[in-house]
């Protein structure tokens, strides 16, 4: 009888170290499958299918508007090859320090059909004469 008892044990472990490894499958998988889109073809898009995708663009400099507590800013970001296109994002959290007028961002989040605009809950800047070589 106890060895029948050990067996259903074992058999349990099993079944959830595999179910717990297809839950971190799924879940990196789906993490990565979020797209990359420029500003002109999310305009181009119905609102809901801009629930969580990234963006990116370069930030236009009127209208970078620092949140108060200072965690945050709001912006309008535009599309790099028709700067015509452009999206307003506010972003809720730490700013990085590359941040500024004319760069490169990438924002992360979802777009809100009713204040239109779009959350960012990530944002990342791209810095390209950070890391050229100097002549």
């Amino acid at each position: 009888m106890a060895k029948k008892n050990s067996k259903s044990i074992y058999i349990v472990a099993l079944v959830l170290l595999l179910a717990g490894l297809g839950y971190l499958i799924t879940s990196g998988l789906s993490e990565g499958s979020t797209p990359t889109l420029q500003i002109s073809t999310a305009l181009d898009m119905p609102a809901g299918d801009l629930l969580r995708v990234r963006l990116y663009g370069k930030v236009l400099p009127q209208d970078i508007a620092p949140h108060e507590d200072s965690l945050g800013v709001t912006f309008t970001v535009a599309d790099q090859q028709n700067r015509d296109r452009t999206m307003r994002v506010d972003y809720s959290g730490a700013v990085p320090d590359t941040f500024n007028e004319d760069v490169e961002v990438i924002v992360k989040g979802s777009f809100d059909s009713a204040a239109n605009v779009f959350r960012a809950t990530q944002l990342t800047t791209k810095c390209p004469s950070k890391y050229e070589e100097k002549r």
